[in-house]
C-alpha cells in the first residue's frame, strides 16, 4: 500500500468525533431548524421540526426563530420554513408545547427606545461599541431593527439567539466573516466555546452542514447513472486514492468489484454501507470498510445528511472490474 495513503489512514483514525457534552436536545432541535431553513431545505426541514417539538422546543419558540432568522436569510425562507411549522401543526400531537404567549415588545412603538436597546445589545454581543460608519442605513439597520426590533421578543433568551444564528450561517455559503463573528457573539451572549464549538462539529457530524478539510471536487458525471441523487469526485493522487461526496439521500447501485479489495474511510457526514444478505453499517466519521472481492454491496449517504468517504483498492488482480447492478431500493434504504 502506498506510504502517503497509510500515513491518511493513521491520520482519519485518530480522529475523534463529537461526543454531546454541553448541547441539550433541545439546543440541537433549534439549531438543525434554522440551519435547514437556512438552506432552504424544506423537506429535511418538516421531520427536524417535529424532532424539535418532541425535545421540548415550544411552536413560539420555532415561530420566533424563524422570524428572526429573515434578517440573515431573507423573507422567502422564513415565511416557507413557517410554512412548514404550520403543516406539521396540522397533526399535532398532545405532547407539543405551544409556549409562553407572544406579546407584542414596547420598543416596536417607541424607535428611539428600539435604537438605544439595539445599541446595548450589540455592544455586548460584539464585545465592544460597533459603528458602521461606512454605511449609516446599515448600522441604524442593525442596531434599532435586528438587535432592536427583533431581539425584543422574549420567546427565546439572547444565547439561544446565537445558536440559531450560528446554526443557521453554518448553512450558508459566502457568509464567513459573519459566521466567525457570531461564534465569537454566542459566547458573549451566554453560551460557553466549549458549546458553540460542539454546534458547528455537530452540526457537520450530523450531515446539516458539510464543514470539511476534504476536497468535495466536481459533479460525477461519469458514473451518474449509476448513482441515485448527486455525488462528487475529487481524486487525491496519482494512486488511485479518491474522495467520493455524497449529497443527502444519494446511494451508488450495488455493484461488485472484481479481482480487487475496495476500502472506504468515511471523513465526514454519515450514511451507510451494505453487502448482499447482511444490515447496513453505519458510516461516520473514521468508519472503515475493506470490501472484501466479488461481494456485492452498495454506499451512500443517511437520508438526511451529507456524507464523504475516501475510497481506494487494494490487493489489485489483473484484469479487475467493477460490475454495477441494480439501483437500491427505498425498502433496502435505511430510514434514518
Amino acid at each position: 500500500m502506498n506510504r502517503k495513503v497509510i500515513i491518511i489512514i493513521i491520520a482519519i483514525m485518530t480522529m475523534t468525533t463529537v461526543n454531546s457534552q454541553t448541547l441539550t436536545e433541545r439546543q440541537k432541535g433549534l439549531a438543525a431548524c434554522a440551519c435547514l431553513m437556512a438552506q432552504g431545505d424544506l423537506e429535511r426541514l418538516e421531520p427536524a421540526v417535529r424532532t424539535a417539538l418532541d425535545h421540548g422546543v415550544t411552536i413560539n419558540e420555532l415561530k420566533e426563530a424563524f422570524s428572526q432568522l429573515y434578517a440573515y436569510t431573507g423573507f422567502p425562507r422564513s415565511l416557507n420554513a413557517l410554512g412548514v411549522l404550520n403543516k406539521v401543526l396540522e397533526n399535532r400531537l398532545p405532547s407539543w408545547q405551544e409556549g409562553k404567549p407572544w406579546t407584542r415588545p414596547e420598543v416596536w412603538d417607541d424607535a428611539a427606545k428600539a435604537l438605544q436597546q439595539g445599541t446595548e445589545v450589540q455592544t455586548q454581543l460584539s464585545g465592544r461599541p460597533f459603528d458602521y460608519n461606512f454605511c449609516p442605513q446599515d448600522d441604524y439597520y442593525l442596531k434599532a431593527h435586528l438587535f432592536g426590533d427583533i431581539f425584543a421578543g422574549d420567546q427565546l433568551t439572547a444565547a439561544d439567539r446565537e445558536i440559531v444564528t450560528v446554526a443557521a450561517l453554518s448553512g450558508l455559503e459566502g457568509v464567513a466573516p459573519q459566521l466567525a463573528a457570531h461564534k465569537r457573539g454566542a459566547v458573549n451572549m451566554g453560551n460557553s466555546q466549549d458549546t458553540v464549538d460542539e454546534l458547528c462539529a455537530w452540526l457537520c457530524q450530523e450531515g446539516y452542514t458539510l464543514s470539511t478539510v476534504w476536497p468535495i471536487g466536481d459533479p460525477n458525471t461519469a458514473f451518474a447513472q449509476y448513482f441515485i441523487g448527486n455525488s462528487y469526485l475529487a481524486i487525491l493522487n496519482d494512486k488511485g486514492l479518491c474522495n467520493v461526496t455524497f449529497e443527502p439521500g444519494c446511494r451508488n447501485n450495488w455493484h461488485v468489484h472484481h479481482g480487487a479489495v475496495q476500502v472506504l474511510i468515511c471523513v465526514a457526514g454519515r450514511g451507510w454501507y451494505q453487502e448482499w444478505g447482511k444490515e447496513p453499517v453505519e458510516l461516520k466519521p473514521g468508519v472503515t470498510i475493506a470490501v472484501p472481492e466479488g461481494v456485492k454491496h452498495w454506499h451512500g449517504a443517511a437520508r438526511d445528511s451529507w456524507m464523504q468517504h475516501l475510497t481506494y483498492h487494494a490487493d489489485v488482480q489483473p484484469g479487475n472490474s467493477n460490475e454495477w447492478l441494480e439501483p437500491v431500493t427505498d425498502e433496502d434504504y435505511p430510514n434514518n
